[in-house]
């Protein structure tokens, strides 16, 4: 499958096959992009702690953010809890001198000097802003973006859930204090059909991006979209009272017996 339709299929899976056990084989494959995603200063604080149905404890599963993802975490088969350690930050002089040693960062032959003169002061004395949502969490999106990716090249399916209180999370995994988690990842075989219903509601391409002015829209080429229409990245928008998909997700609700509104 080439990169622009994994992409065009890429979207939340609500519905998984709880009977289909995913290997750890390719829960491996997912983190393994995650571990080479982009990170601000090589900090490599986007870090993850995989809770597996099959192996994980009764407290463990059952204090997963059901409120949030209900029926969703009932059916995975994996759960990833995506979090930052804050710590990482703390290290930031360590990853830059590994950078330019690498000669990923830096030129001439005084970089190392002035390596330390700037660079790391820097990092050092911001630190602890650093450590508060913002690049830290730019880095984990692109972590799990990439995991995502992957996932879905697997012939998986994802879905993120949040929670406004993750401490029972935190209890149950003896996650430290300075570890903050950022969400929580449901993974496994989709039930539903990734095209069935179309592309999910979006904002216009023009209200979204602009050039060079924040009132001047990036100009969108009819020749792209259809480009990219071609290659099955971009589908035909979903449309109110699909009696496609109403029929596929009401199948899904007998079958495994799903609550009422389906939306807890």
């Amino acid at each position: 499958m080439e990169l622009r339709e994994v992409i065009g299929n890429r979207r939340s899976i609500r519905y998984l096959d709880p009977d289909r056990p995913v290997e750890l084989e390719k829960i491996q494959c997912m983190l393994e992009a995650a571990r080479i995603a982009s990170h601000f200063g090589n900090n490599n604080a986007a870090q993850a702690l995989v809770v597996h149905r099959d192996t994980a404890t009764d407290e463990q599963w059952s204090c997963l953010p059901s409120p949030v993802g209900g029926f969703q975490m009932k059916m995975a088969n994996v759960v990833i809890l995506w979090y930052i350690h804050l710590d990482a930050m703390d290290e930031a002089g360590k990853r830059l001198r590994e950078l330019v040693h690498c000669g990923a960062l830096g030129y001439g032959p005084d970089r190392f000097e002035e390596l330390e003169k700037t660079l790391v002061p820097l990092f050092d004395e911001t630190a602890e802003f650093l450590k508060l949502p913002g690049m830290v969490d730019m880095d984990m999106g692109q972590a799990v973006a990439q995991a995502t990716l992957m996932a879905f090249e697997q012939g998986l399916g994802t879905c993120c859930q949040g929670s406004g209180d993750w401490s029972k999370v935190e209890k149950a995994f003896n996650i430290p204090e300075n570890c903050r988690i950022v969400v929580a990842q449901t993974v496994g075989y989709p039930l539903e059909d990734p095209a069935t219903g179309g592309q999910r509601p979006r904002l216009p391409f023009e209200k979204l991006f602009q050039l060079n002015a924040i009132d001047n829209p990036f100009p969108r080429s009819p020749e792209v979209v259809e480009e990219l229409a071609r290659d099955r990245m971009l589908q035909e928008p979903a449309t109110a009272d699909n009696a496609e998909r109403e029929a596929e997700i009401e199948a899904l609700r007998q079958k495994y017996n799903l609550p009422g509104a389906g939306m807890i």
